[in-house]
């Protein structure tokens, strides 16, 4: 991560203390560390952990152990190389998308770290009523499906949140900026058709047999003005509009 992104690398490790260690050379000092702490959080492939003498097992009971794995441990899959674009894809969440490419580390950060500390902290909790630590297995695989997991019950609209429904899109704007809309509840839908003089679609809102044409003439008419007009135009709206942001635009908005 320092050579990939060193500013996320740094942002991250703020404040941290760090410490060297060659663990095959000095276990015993390995284990005296862990032993020490609350929490051990470990991302070495199944079974490193262990053959270093640093394990759930080597470690007293009340230690809280972690491990950010791929796809979990002791499954067919559980050895395997991967990377969060990898996750995704095994997790099935890219089907929609593929070949476009997430902006964002979402197998990572939500599927892994946010169900880590999630999980760490129920962990700490309970420790303080029992006295005894957890061992904790986070695949990043299955988590990052979890998040997706909900469609297998099926949806009204095919692809609901990625280009199904003309109301929930990004448009171009005439400047070559993006405009997104999400005007998934009728009174924002209705609003929107007013605004922008298409109220021949408000009563076909979530046709199936519509969505194409909406979508055909909600891009004609964005595409006709810049991005700052329809801001303008929005603003005060209810109607769930906003821009594609640059980062450095959404830095100084949400600064």
């Amino acid at each position: 991560m320092a050579e990939l992104a060193p500013a996320w690398h740094e942002a991250i490790n703020a404040g941290k203390e760090t410490v060297l260690l060659d663990l095959k050379a000095e276990p015993e000092q390995g284990r005296a560390l862990c032993a020490e702490a609350d929490v051990v959080v470990e991302s070495f492939r199944p079974g490193v952990v262990e053959r270093l003498g640093v394990g759930p097992d080597d470690l007293p009971e009340s230690v809280v152990y972690c491990s950010l794995t791929g796809f979990g441990i002791g499954g067919s899959q559980a050895a395997r190389a991967g990377h969060d674009l990898n996750y995704l894809g095994w997790a099935g969440i890219l089907a929609d998308t593929a070949p476009a490419m997430p902006p964002t580390q979402i197998a990572d950060l939500a599927g892994g770290a946010l169900t880590a500390v999630t999980r760490i902290l129920a962990a700490l909790l309970e420790r303080q009523r029992t006295g005894r630590g957890a061992r904790i297995v986070v695949s990043m695989t299955h988590s990052a499906h979890r998040l997706v997991s909900h469609r297998l019950g099926g949806e009204p609209i095919p692809q609901l949140l990625t280009g199904g429904l003309a109301c929930y899109r990004i448009y171009a704007t005439a400047d070559g900026r993006y405009l997104t809309v999400a005007a998934l509840e009728h009174h924002f839908f209705v609003r929107l058709c007013d605004l922008l003089e298409l109220s021949e679609f408000i009563d076909r809102h979530f046709d199936p047999d519509a969505q194409e044409e909406i979508g055909d003439a909600l891009a004609e008419r964005i595409a006709s003005k810049p991005l700052a007009a329809w801001l303008e135009l929005f603003d005060g709206e209810d109607v769930s509009v906003g821009p594609v942001a640059t980062l450095e635009e959404a830095a100084m908005e949400l600064a």
